[in-house]
């Protein structure tokens, strides 16, 4: 096979199904993602039969449980996905919203109306649940998508996407609405990210690896997504009770997902009363710490942190923990280890909670709450594409309206310009 030629026709089949989308009504939309939610469960037994190919050769490999957790999926992680697509559809259609009109002195009419991207390409890893999401989000905000996931998750993508391409074209989808690339050579990924002209936008999902390598080599734009490297700070004048429970919810939730804590901030005015308890719940749930020296005089038998501990995205059961002498402290160990992505305070000191939201420079920013909640279906955008950690375009969890651009509209009775 030519991987160039092989790709390059699916991105000209999606270039024009685009040109369809983009005025199908939000009627035609919601019902092909209605149909496509009713496929998912209905082929639930054929998606768990080649997800269980992918788990196996996963466990052959050697992959970490935190991210076997990633790659899964069950019944209620099917119905997930069936759902998610219904409540996408359920959602208000952002193509043609008029966000504003003005007029000038010559009686021009000027407006801006949100209009699709056109066609997005999604490179992601291990978790199928991504091949829905991004399709049912694209679909809605009218654009076409190429979806090029991990090798590890290859048989489980190939039968959610001819699960939901069926169903959606035979509901009404243009053709080549939705494409899945099943090479899993990085070839392919090079090749799209010269694609300028046929791919619109990138948008990379995964480790750190594959996203610096998309957003340094790709001449197709690319929204950059997060790398979590995310923190929570307990401050002097924090609730240790609710602390405890946000950070044991931060970390061992779901460990494996880039809004998962890896750094643990605490104030030393706090240490003394906070760290061993919380040592002890977390090591119960099988959470290996490493901690500075300070942290070692209140959680016994613990591994020395090094400097490459504080910058480290874990995706599994380690945390690292730093005793700091003061908020300021805290705030710079986030300026030079964050990635941007999220980071929270736990105090009662309403001078504190707003400095920190004020100053610390991150997607999202939370005041008494855990990381975990920055996603698309918390933040009630129905899903997500991925969560942005830049600032041009989008940032934060991407729903429908940070999949469209705008244009200028302009309504005129004859003018013409001097």
């Amino acid at each position: 096979m030519d991987i160039n030629n092989y790709i390059f026709d699916k991105a000209l089949k999606a270039k024009e199904a685009s040109r369809k989308l983009a005025y199908l009504s939000a009627e035609e939309k919601n019902k092909a993602l209605i149909s496509m939610s009713e496929a998912l469960i209905n082929n639930e037994t054929f998606i768990l039969e080649q997800n269980e190919k992918d788990l196996k050769e996963g466990k052959s490999n050697g992959m970490t449980e935190a991210l076997l957790d990633r790659l899964a999926l069950n019944h209620k992680r099917i119905e997930d996905m069936a759902l998610g697509l219904k409540n996408v559809a359920s959602m208000g259609d952002p193509v043609g919203q008029v966000l504003k009109m003005w007029r000038r002195p010559n009686d021009l009419q000027i407006g801006q109306m949100r209009v699709p991207l056109g066609v997005i390409g999604i490179i992601y890893e291990a978790r199928p649940n991504v091949t829905v999401d991004a399709a049912a989000l694209c679909i809605k905000s009218g654009n076409a998508v190429i979806l090029r996931g991990g090798k590890e998750a290859i048989n489980s993508n190939k039968a959610i996407a001819d699960t939901i391409i069926k169903a959606g074209e035979l509901s009404g989808l243009p053709k080549g609405s939705i494409q899945l690339i099943e090479v899993t050579d990085r070839e392919g990924v090079n090749c799209m990210m010269k694609l300028n002209g046929y791919i619109d936008v990138l948008i990379p999902r995964g480790g750190s690896g594959l996203i610096q390598n998309v957003v340094k080599n790709s001449t197709v734009p690319v929204i950059e997504t997060g790398v979590g490297n995310c923190h929570v700070y307990v401050d002097e004048d924090a609730d240790l009770e609710m602390a405890e429970n946000i950070v044991v919810n931060a970390k061992t939730q779901r460990p494996a997902v880039c809004n998962a804590m890896e750094t643990l901030l605490v104030h030393k005015n706090a240490a003394p009363k906070f760290l061993p308890k919380l040592g002890e719940t977390l090591k119960a749930l099988g959470v290996e710490i490493r901690g500075c020296t300070e942290t070692e005089k209140y959680i016994k038998d613990i591994v020395s942190a090094e400097e490459k501990d504080w910058e480290t995205e874990y995706l599994n059961l380690i945390l690292a923990v730093k005793v700091v002498n003061s908020m300021d402290e805290a705030m710079d160990h986030i300026y030079k280890y964050g990635t941007k992505h999220s980071e929270a305070i736990i105090t009662n000191n309403y001078k504190n909670s707003q400095r920190f939201l004020n100053e610390v420079d991150a997607a999202a920013v939370y005041v008494n709450a855990s990381t975990r909640f920055t996603d698309g279906s918390e933040f009630g955008f129905g899903a997500e594409i991925g969560i942005s950690t830049q600032k041009l375009h989008a940032r934060g969890p991407m729903g429908l309206e940070q999949l469209t651009t705008t244009k200028y509209i302009i309504y005129g009775q004859g003018q013409t310009r001097k």
